[in-house]
This record gives C-alpha cells, structure tokens and sequence, in this order.
C-alpha cells in the first residue's frame, strides 16, 4: 500500500549582534550519534556522504539532493595521463592595479593543479576575474595571476590571449604532458553567465575532460562551471570543490552532537532559509547581528533606534515558535553594546535588551552574551558559524564576534569540529587570526550559503556522481517521505 506525504522545510552576511534568553531544549534521547569523521584541515578530500531532503523556497517545493560525485581521486592515473583537462579554479582575487593584495583563492586553487600535473595530464585552467560589462578589459585580464601560479608551480605558466579559439586550441595542443596553461578571463564573453550553449561547447572543445573546483562559483549555471558538462567525460570534481561538499553538507547532515549553528547578519530575510534549514538539523542556533532587533521586537521589545525589519516581525515569532516545537535552544543575547550612531567615534554603553532607550542603537554582543555563548558552545561537538556578531569593521564593535571565534579555536583543539560558511564570517575569523585554528573556511559566499540552505548548485549537479550514489539518494529522500 503507498502512502504519500509531503516534507517541508524552508532553506536561507553583514554584522550580526544582540538578543535574550534561551528557549526550549532538544530531548536528551533525541541526540544521535554521527558517523561523519573528518580529518581536520586536509588538502585531500574526504570521501562524501549522501542525502536528500525536500525544501520549499519561496512558496515553489524543490527536491534538493547533495549526492557523492565523482572526484580526480576517482579517475585512474592511466586516465589522467596526456589528457588535456579543464579545469574551473577560483581565481577572482583583489587587485590594486596589477597587484594582487590577497592571493588566498589562487593558493587554495594549487592542490589539485599540482596533482594533475604530477599525474602528467595538460592542464588548462578557466576563471572570471571580476565583472567585465561589455567584452575584454585589461583591468579584469588574469595575467597577474598567470605570474603568480608560476610562483607557487615553480614552473611557467603561459597565458592565453583568449578563453576559445584557434589560438587557444595551438597553446593547449603545444603542452608537454605536466605542463598548465591559464586561459583569460571567461566573462569577457556575455555568453559566458548566460550559459549559451555553443560557447560552452567552443569553451569544450580542445579538451577530453573537466574538473570543476571553483566552489565560490558552484552556485552559478554559467558555461564554465555547468555548461561545458555536455560535451566534456569525465566531468568531476578537485579537491577544494569536494571538501567543501564534505564539510558543508556531511558535517551538516550528519553532525556530531551537539549541533550548533552561529547565524548572523543585519537582516532577517537574508538568512531565512538558512535558519529554516539548520533549524532541522542542530540542537542550538545563537542568532546574532542586526537581525536580532527584529527577533527582539517580535517579543515586545523597544529597540531604540537600531536596525528592525517591521514586516519581518511576524516572521520572526514563527521561527522563534517552531524552534521551540522543534525541541531546539534557540539563543538571542541578554545585553548589548549600544552607540549614540553608526561610526567608529560614536559614544557607546553596555545595556540589557530590555533597556534598550530611544535614540541608541545595537552593534555588538554584550560581555554577558558573549560568556552565555562560550558556556552554550563549550559542549558542542559540531559548530557552524555564518555571519559575525557585532559591526566587527570597528574596533568598538568586535568583541563580541572576536570572542566567539576564539571560543571556537578553542572547541576545535578540543576535538570539535568547526565550520566557517563563508561570508563576513570568514573575514572577522582572519582579521582575528584564528582562521588556522578552524575545521574548515569555506571559500564560498552565496554557495556557502545556499549549499546550507539545501539547495542545489548547478556546478556540482552537472558533475557525474559515484556509481550507485543518485539511486541510494532518491531511495533515501522518499523513504524519508513515506515514513521511516
């Protein structure tokens, strides 16, 4: 007999701060025990789970899955050797002219470049460099990066003039087996985000195989991140790509408890669906930033003068009320730092949030919120954090995001895992100097996000999965519809 049903679960950075008490507590036999083991700041990639679920995003249900793809790992040597690869990286750096004045993306790049190279495949690498308008720019040209991946190669790296091409074809056919090439920027071309098929398929053309490893793009159907899929086998994933599947979603969907997730953001509506979704799935969620004034004005609060989406009120008592139903501790501040205005040099004082005056606005977690915090997130096992606690920009207003990253450094010597999911998250644990001390940095900001919210990204979709992976998937997703 079938028996149907419908599971639904709605899926979601700027400055985080403020709030009140703890609500609600998860059971104690609800806790489970996790089979996700993951070796803690690897460059190799951990081998991926799989999951499904059902998600309804604004109003439209969709079946979100994160299922196991293939890897380079999984391709044989003999398979790599003398076969022209493309390769997707991240190479979207900061420049000041011609300088590179953060090179994180282009190191995080270099694992699985190495690999293929030492496994003696001719690599070309693909990537955008910011938003050229209308064709090529020498401002957005890649050329400074070509200088330094034959830095940190230790061997030269020649730049293509263009990303397609008979000129293109001649320097990809001219590589020795070991050797890499860098192809100028792919978003020269409109067709590129429009995900135009014969560009992809021009894009496709010199090579025999692709691997995608720019996750900060994963979120995007553009040519060189789903498109080129069509006309290129094996299609698969690099190191960088696969950690952050197996962080992001196998630490998330099969967690060790306790769960928590750290959320903030200036406002409510730009992490709903990551609420919603790790709602589901965690045994606290600590809401801080600028949204917490809309949560605490949803309890009859005054707020002063500080940031409150009025139409978001409602809103907020629901997720707040389904946390509670959920068994979930759902954890705003106690007191907060207030400023006379939102500047560096603005006078400042420590109040309840019940004592919040006309004219004073929110920026950061008071002392003890902040000690609520740590004493919240000392037991846990698995912490995710997306988005800073307090205008952490300002010197004034980042004690409460500053300690709360050290609490978690510490949780991780502690045996914890700790994720950070992209963002401004990222930024406030660098600018601490803590991100070395962290599980894991996502290096995604909208597909950090939106792999949390349990959507689907086009550019690992389009990757071929593990043999048997998509079966056990969907099997999984509608067992989980009929009832377990």
């Amino acid at each position: 007999m079938l028996r149907s049903a419908v599971a639904v679960g709605c899926v979601a950075s700027a400055a985080a701060f403020t709030a009140a008490p703890v609500l609600g507590g998860r059971p104690q036999n609800a806790v489970a025990k996790s089979g996700f083991t993951p070796s803690l700041r690897t460059a190799e990639p951990i081998r991926a789970g799989v999951s499904g679920r059902a998600t309804l995003r604004g109003g439209r249900p969709t079946i979100s899955m994160a299922v196991a793809k293939k890897s380079i790992k999984d391709i044989p040597d003999a398979d790599l050797k003398g076969k022209k690869v493309l390769i997707r990286c991240d190479l979207n750096v900061p420049l000041d002219g011609k300088k590179i004045t953060d090179d994180t993306r282009i190191r995080a790049s270099v694992p699985t470049i190495k690999y293929l190279l030492d496994k003696g495949a001719k690599v070309a690498i693909s990537s955008h460099l910011g938003r050229p308008k209308s064709g090529p720019e020498d401002k957005f040209s890649l050329s400074p990066c070509a200088d330094r991946l034959a830095e940190l190669l230790g061997s030269k790296v020649p730049m293509a003039k263009d990303c397609i091409g008979s000129d293109v074809d001649a320097l990809v056919n001219g590589l020795e087996d070991g050797q890499c090439c860098l192809l100028e920027n792919v978003r020269f071309y409109k067709e590129e985000e429009k995900n135009d098929s014969e560009f992809a398929k021009k894009l496709a053309a010199p090579f025999d195989m692709y691997v995608n490893d720019a996750f900060g793009t994963a979120h995007r159907a553009h040519c060189s991140t789903a498109g080129v899929t069509k006309f290129l086998s094996p299609s698969v994933s690099g190191f960088l790509l696969q950690k952050e599947l197996d962080y992001l979603g196998g630490a998330v969907d099969d967690p060790k408890r306790p769960f928590a997730a750290i959320v903030g953001g200036s406002k409510v509506s730009s992490k709903i669906g990551v609420i919603e979704s790790l709602m589901a799935k965690c045994d606290k969620i600590i809401i801080g930033g600028g949204m917490v004034f809309t949560f605490l004005k949803a309890r009859g609060l005054d707020t002063g003068s500080s940031l409150v989406e009025d139409d978001k009120i409602e809103l907020a008592k629901e997720l707040e009320a389904k946390a509670t139903s959920k068994g979930v501790k759902f954890i705003l501040p106690t007191d907060v730092v207030l400023a006379d205005k939102f500047a560096a040099d603005a006078n400042t004082k420590i109040a309840k949030v019940e004592e919040i005056p006309d004219g004073w606005m929110g920026l950061d977690n008071g002392p003890e919120s902040t000690k609520m915090i740590q004493e919240e997130l000392a037991e846990c096992k698995t912490i995710i954090w997306n988005g800073p606690m307090g205008v952490f920009e300002m010197d004034k207003f980042a004690a409460g995001t500053n300690d709360v990253a050290k609490t978690l450094a510490d949780c991780t010597s502690k045996g914890a895992i700790t994720i950070i999911g992209g963002g401004d998250s990222v930024a406030a644990v660098e600018k601490a100097g803590l991100a070395e001390k962290m599980s894991h940095i996502s290096t995604g900001g909208g597909a950090s996000l939106e792999l949390l919210e349990g959507l689907v990204l086009p550019g690992v979709a389009a990757l071929d999965g593990k043999s048997g992976a998509k079966r056990a998937a969907v099997k999984k997703f509608f067992m989980g519809l009929i009832g377990k």
